[in-house]
């Protein structure tokens, strides 16, 4: 990426891009026209959603629409001074909607206290959020509802209520994500048989041996996603944390050793990792209810 337009506040984000500033700390953009910007790329100090509406074939494939995503609109959502453009020429989408909220705003909030649980924010731009009509429809009726909110003058209650509608804007986002992950079942099952793949190369290779399990970073890498979008696809797919799957799945080797290969429990303790023969064995029998050496017998 080439130049970036920095844009340290929301009043700046207004005034780049033609707008009132209704709230020093909130705003909703209608883009269009006023979506021209120069230079290669933008970066926003506060956290921006942004809904595309309508967008023409080259603007779609820069966001990972792909043939079985819905295409009336798409949704990308960026944590302060993370980095965003459309396409080689374009920075902005031509036609869509822009919410901006700086995290001061959230100070004092419910919305304050559960933003983490909105990890799409996270999420690289190719891992965007594709609606269908209804869902668009959606999200459009609560950012006119933020908006109109923002036509009140400021009292006491307009940091509360703004800051739900928000909420209530994620919430459905988080859902329309989950429902992602369903219609893209057939993707991502090819994609997490890839890190299938890796974890059985991981062990086969021994690195166990030293007691460490292969990082997210590393995983995500290997799909060509996001860190925190591979951590929601595993937890969405399987119910279960990366450490977690794998504890179940250096668990299921050892079982296969003992029986199988007839190994000691001292040997599969040291080429899976675990800290000693004793505590593999005491694990071994709390999961299973039977010491490594009378599982290994009871299953010949």
């Amino acid at each position: 990426m080439g130049e970036i337009l920095d844009i340290k506040t929301v009043h700046e984000c207004n005034c780049c891009l033609g707008s009132k500033t209704l709230h020093p700390q909130a705003s909703v953009i209608r883009l269009g026209n006023n979506a021209d910007v120069e230079q290669q790329g933008i970066r926003f100090d506060f956290y921006t959603v942004l809904l595309i509406d309508n967008c023409d074939c080259e603007e779609c494939c820069c966001c990972g629409r792909k043939y079985y995503d819905f295409s009336d609109a798409t949704m990308v959502f960026l944590s302060p001074e993370k980095a965003f453009d459309m396409t080689r020429d374009r920075v902005l989408p031509r036609k869509g909607w822009l919410l901006a909220f700086h995290p001061d705003l959230l100070c004092g909030t419910t919305l304050d206290h559960i933003l983490y649980r909105y990890t799409f924010f996270m999420y690289d731009k190719d891992e965007a959020l594709h609606l269908s009509l209804r869902e668009k429809r959606k999200i459009e009726s609560c950012l006119e509802n933020i908006d109109e909110e923002l036509h009140y003058p400021i009292d006491m209650h307009s940091r509360t209520i703004i800051t739900r509608h928000i909420e209530l804007l994620l919430d459905y986002c988080k859902r329309y994500y989950e429902r992602q992950f369903i219609t893209r079942e057939d993707k991502n099952n090819a994609l997490l048989e890839q890190f299938y793949s890796y974890v059985d190369d991981y062990i086969a290779q021994g690195k166990l041996s030293r007691g460490v399990f292969p990082s997210v970073g590393a995983c995500a890498e290997r799909l060509h996603l996001s860190e925190q979008y591979f951590k929601d696809l595993l937890k969405f797919v399987t119910g279960k944390s990366l450490r977690e799957y794998m504890e179940l799945k250096r668990l299921y080797v050892a079982k296969q050793m003992l029986t199988k290969y007839s190994y000691a429990p001292s040997r599969v303790a040291a080429e899976l990792g675990y800290p000693s023969a004793q505590s593999f064995s005491l694990l071994f029998k709390k999961v299973t209810g039977f010491s490594p050496q009378e599982y290994k017998f009871a299953q010949n």
